[in-house]
């Protein structure tokens, strides 16, 4: 006999809120009248739900709009100034800091580069200590209107009763490391606001599902090509996102040792740091003394340059070659996934795509079975390279909006409000 999930006053109060805020959040602005029939509650409901965030400052009036015949009609928005989030990308060439107001409009960003040498988990953790105190400084807001942070990082994650999110980074050295732990309560961020790590292709993911190239798509899988190639998935079954080790697809039995330690992974042959080893090896002459995207535009501009000389036959072959792989590897998800789209991001996705993006494309058709690859459109993320720390921000968002205005517990893990229920149900006896 199936077991009835009882549901509390709580709950249903947490479930109108939420309703509500999200439809005003994602759609504009909206009337009393209007988010009735969109939201599924009376009329009662609504003005209750509506009045209490109007009085908590999440909701605000914003002009009117004439009805047929009867009195003009309040618009609701959400209140821009009612909280701010931070977003945070741990990539492999600089941790980027910004700061958003709570419609995601940047308040203010700060940057570290980083060396090979500085990938360190204690460098990490400084980095992003002294990179909030900048950006909080430079909001001028109080940190108790923190409504959260967001950070994506490369690596697996992995949920600790006790410390939170931990990272196992095996591509840059990170063994089960407790960041979460070593960030709480750290950067000027009160004790009391909770820190949400991911995935950092999920958290690009999640920014183009939201607001850039995923918008409307039943399925679709994002790509992060930097120095190493990572992917997420977004599905029906899985709405929040499953990362996916891309990276580590084996495709070349035998073939060049990745960063992992494995031989022949994607990562080993379409990573911008392969990419530029793999140019190297062949004769080019990658500019010494600058940063890895400094490079990478070397070899593209050597490989396609803009003033109508001829190509470098070296630099053309190894960035075709990439081209081959990367196709290889996208033909692999989509035989295996089905995706409706997948949308290519990352530093290193947002210079190689504009150039080479047909060839990827033509290269994962060959390799795919005919009838997925028909159904497929590979195309380029539309929100530039700050997508991961906007999809970082998105993380306390999308909490914050699935609890009906309510910040979670610091140490409490963010779940979907569909998975929270029982557990919530079972706390409040």
């Amino acid at each position: 006999m199936p077991q009835r999930t009882r549901r509390t006053v709580h709950d249903l109060r947490r479930d109108s809120r939420s309703a509500v805020l999200q439809r005003l959040y994602f759609e504009g602005r909206m009337s009393r009248q209007e988010l009735g029939p969109v939201t599924g509650l009376s009329s009662g409901s609504i003005s209750n739900v509506v009045a209490e965030l109007v009085a908590e400052g999440l909701v605000e009036e914003a002009g009117s709009v004439e009805s047929h015949g009867g009195r003009p009609r309040t618009l609701l928005q959400v209140r821009p100034g009612r909280g701010h989030l931070i977003g945070i990308d741990v990539g492999e060439t600089r941790v980027r800091i910004e700061a958003f107001d709570f419609t995601l409009r940047e308040l203010a960003r700060t940057e570290r580069p980083l060396v090979a040498a500085q990938y360190d988990a204690d460098v990490i953790v400084d980095h992003i200590r002294s990179g909030v105190e900048e950006v909080l400084a430079g909001t001028g807001l109080p940190p108790e209107d923190l409504l959260g942070v967001g950070t994506g990082v490369p690596g697996v994650i992995e949920r600790d009763p006790r410390r939170g999110a931990v990272v196992h980074g095996q591509t840059i050295g990170w063994d089960a490391v407790p960041l979460e732990a070593l960030l709480r309560g750290s950067g000027g961020v009160p004790d009391s606001t909770p820190w949400f790590i991911d995935n950092g292709a999920k958290t690009l993911g999640q920014a183009e599902m939201w607001f850039g190239a995923g918008r409307g798509a039943r399925s679709a899988v994002a790509i992060l090509f930097g120095s190493g190639v990572g992917a997420c998935l977004f599905a029906e079954d899985a709405p929040q996102g499953q990362a996916l080790e891309w990276g580590h697809l084996t495709v070349q039995v035998g073939g060049r040792r990745c960063r992992c330690g494995s031989p022949g992974c994607l990562e080993a042959y379409a990573g911008a740091e392969a990419v530029l080893q793999r140019w190297q090896e062949a004769g080019g002459r990658p500019p010494e003394d600058v940063d890895e995207e400094t490079r990478l535009t070397a070899l593209l501009t050597s490989a396609d340059p803009p003033d109508g000389r001829e190509p470098d036959p070296t630099a053309l072959r190894v960035v075709q070659e990439t081209a081959e792989y990367l196709g290889a590897g996208l033909a692999g998800l989509i035989n295996l996934l089905q995706p409706e789209r997948i949308l290519v991001g990352g530093w290193a996705g947002l210079q190689f795509g504009p150039r080479f993006l047909d060839d990827v494309r033509r290269h994962a058709v060959a390799y795919s079975l005919s009838h997925p690859a028909d159904g497929v459109t590979v195309e380029l993320g539309r929100l530039g390279p700050e997508a991961v720390t906007v999809g970082a921000a998105t993380l306390p968002l999308a909490d914050f909006l699935g609890r009906g205005g309510r910040v979670t517990a610091p140490a409490q893990e963010a779940t979907p409000p569909a998975w929270r229920t029982a557990l919530e149900d079972r706390v409040l006896g």
